[in-house]
């Protein structure tokens, strides 16, 4: 039977409503994302729709060669993998599938992150924020890498979860697949 791995992309691009949070959790990253591939290219989360507009949030695709991580080319980053069944990742793509078919209806969850600040989950109807969403699609599958609801979950749990696999550190456009992507040097 062939593995399967799943990517955690943790980042962080420099904006300053990625250094507002950060200096408060005074974690590294402060943005999760989920892939479904290693060069990153089938990867969703909850963030910017706009690159340019910070206020208008939701469910998003985000692409590495555009979007908001090319206005950003410093992002630095974290990839993790995590090894899954096919039937485990059949799930998690039928969770996806209802984000996509309602994609305009969802909204990011700007106090979920103050309700995680004290340990309190804000949870409104088809409404998340970043590893929120990360960790809800997760648990929908069946994949349980805490004992805490989605709307506690932080990217910095990723960070610490025993179970994922650290991949890459660095800057995103040194990452090898993303280099090979945007077709640049090495």
């Amino acid at each position: 039977m062939e593995d399967h791995f799943i990517y955690i992309l943790l980042t962080d691009t420099g904006t300053l409503f990625t250094k507002s949070i950060k200096s408060y959790t005074k974690a590294p990253y402060n943005h999760a994302s989920i892939s479904f591939d290693r060069e990153l290219t089938d990867m969703y989360s909850f963030g910017r729709k706009h690159p340019s507009n910070p206020l208008s949030g939701g469910f998003v695709k985000e692409d590495v060669r555009s979007g908001t991580y090319s206005k950003y080319p410093k992002t630095t980053c974290v990839i993790y993998r995590l090894k899954v069944s096919q039937r485990d990742t059949q799930k998690m793509l039928r969770v996806l599938n209802v984000f996509k078919r309602s994609r305009n209806k969802y909204l990011y969850n700007l106090f979920g992150i103050v309700g995680v600040t004290m340990n309190e989950p804000v949870e409104f109807s088809n409404s998340y924020f970043c590893s929120q969403f990360v960790a809800e699609v997760l648990s929908r599958s069946g994949v349980k890498l805490w004992d805490k609801l989605p709307a506690l979950v932080t990217p910095e749990d990723f960070r610490r979860s025993p179970s994922l696999e650290l991949v890459y550190e660095g800057t995103l456009s040194d990452y090898e697949p993303v280099r090979k992507q945007r077709n640049l040097p090495d």
